[in-house]
């Protein structure tokens, strides 16, 4: 017998899983997945299950190819009986035609830790999960699903997070059962919304939890009745929600980012040169970077917002870094990592991870230097739209290169599909326009 084979039948019988969803996502992380009987384990875990690639969305397929067949990485079974009884999630690597399909984000992922494993590096990732709690009236309109939530400055309300209690112990009673550790649940700074905290770990791990989290956080809320997003802006006049990333290496199972206590750090944020390295590498490719990390038209109704009701976005314009300190693009709260803030909610977590690994680990390479603490390399201002995120992503050879890591041509149909959706946006005719212009002449 495979020792796949045993290992998924094995913690099927141990969790007494009675279903597995065999999910994936697609490059826009849409969570995709096939509800599979605990009696085709065996099935599953040898040929895996077999997908139209062309319907399941932005996957690189036309009608005519052949199927995706999703193969389980038995190392992500993750059971929720929280959510139904005796069901659980393994997360899937397609493969077409018995190869790993380039275009599948944990594929591309997977490239990547073993570019960084080339260069000597084990990456680790901790990652910030923002969304709102929302609920939609009959008129198709949104609110905030808390009706209470209408402080000016609602962030880390004690009153806030009370009322939201049930969801919130759900969640969290979910993550700790899974072995998440759970550790913060708190109410962020806009009106209904919510960041619930969970340990670090290795790169794939982390970016396969960001998907299961976002699958259970809309499970629960609907439960209630409510609607869990992770749109980046869903209000003008609010903060919008993040996925900040906490980004860190390894060597031989040794932190790279701390400083030798008998080397002198210049810049005083107690690093490394390759963890400034790193830094400058982000920083010299943060705008291409947006284009995977903030992938959606309203991702730029985040970054481009001056300030909220509570008097400030949370989101960085310019590529630049500093220590403690929430309004830049990379902040360093101490010398054991580096925190990525440029992405938001509609971040696909597997790409966004990769991107963000392939220009540090770049800035390493060529011993980048990040300018000064307070600054960066350069004074050019994040993309104000996705069209330009698109174009320089497209200029951009080492950002691109990372989606094109496990096969040629990633890039080209990505940047396609996402100058698609801002063509798709832009042709659309908006309240604000008809506000505007409908008597001004």
């Amino acid at each position: 017998m495979p020792e796949d084979l045993a290992t998924l039948a094995e913690l099927c019988t141990q969790s007494e899983t009675k279903f597995i969803l065999a999910l994936f996502v697609d490059l826009r992380g849409k969570p995709c997945a096939k509800l599979v009987p605990v009696e085709a384990v065996d099935m599953l875990a040898t040929e895996g299950v077999g997908f139209a690639g062309y319907a399941v969305g932005a996957m690189g397929q036309e009608p005519k190819d052949p199927d995706l067949m999703a193969m389980p990485d038995p190392a992500s079974f993750t059971p929720i009986p929280f959510i139904k009884d005796g069901l659980a999630i393994v997360h899937c690597d397609p493969y077409v035609n018995g190869a790993p399909w380039p275009y599948a984000p944990r594929v591309i992922l997977k490239s990547l830790i073993e570019q960084c494993a080339d260069a000597g590096f084990e990456p680790w990732v901790g990652a910030e999960v923002e969304y709102f709690l929302l609920r939609r009236g009959q008129d198709g309109s949104v609110s905030v699903a808390d009706a209470a939530d209408t402080a000016a400055q609602p962030c880390y309300d004690a009153r806030g997070v009370t009322r939201m209690y049930e969801h919130l112990t759900a969640v969290s009673a979910a993550m700790n059962t899974l072995g998440w550790s759970n550790y913060a649940n708190d109410h962020e700074d806009g009106n209904g919304q919510f960041e619930q905290n969970f340990k670090f770990a290795e790169a794939l791990t982390t970016a396969d939890r960001v998907v299961t989290l976002r699958y259970l956080l809309s499970m629960i809320a609907a439960e209630r009745g409510m609607i869990a997003t992770f749109m980046p802006k869903p209000f003008a006049d609010k903060t919008g929600s993040g996925l900040h990333l906490h980004l860190s290496l390894t060597s031989g199972g040794n932190p790279v980012f701390p400083a030798d206590p008998a080397a002198e750090d210049h810049r005083g944020l107690g690093l490394s040169e390759t963890a400034y390295g790193f830094i400058g590498g982000v920083l010299d490719h943060a705008c291409a970077l947006q284009a995977v990390v903030a992938p959606t038209v309203n991702s730029y109704k985040r970054t481009g917002a001056t300030s909220t009701s509570s008097g400030a976005s949370w989101a960085p314009r310019l590529p630049t870094y500093g220590g403690n300190d929430r309004t830049h693009y990379i902040r360093v709260p101490d010398c054991e990592r580096i925190e990525l803030r440029g992405g938001d909610g509609s971040a696909n977590p597997y790409l966004a991870i990769a991107a963000a690994l392939g220009a540090g680990i770049d800035g390493i390479k060529r011993s980048t230097d990040p300018g000064p603490v307070g600054g960066g390399n350069g004074t050019k201002a994040l993309p104000p739209t996705l069209l330009h995120a698109v174009e320089e992503f497209e200029a951009d050879p080492v950002v691109s290169g990372v989606l094109d890591a496990a096969g040629d041509g990633v890039a080209g149909y990505f940047a396609g599909v996402k100058r698609d959706e801002f063509f798709a946006y832009h042709s659309a005719v908006s309240p604000w326009e008809i506000d505007n212009y409908l008597t001004a002449f």
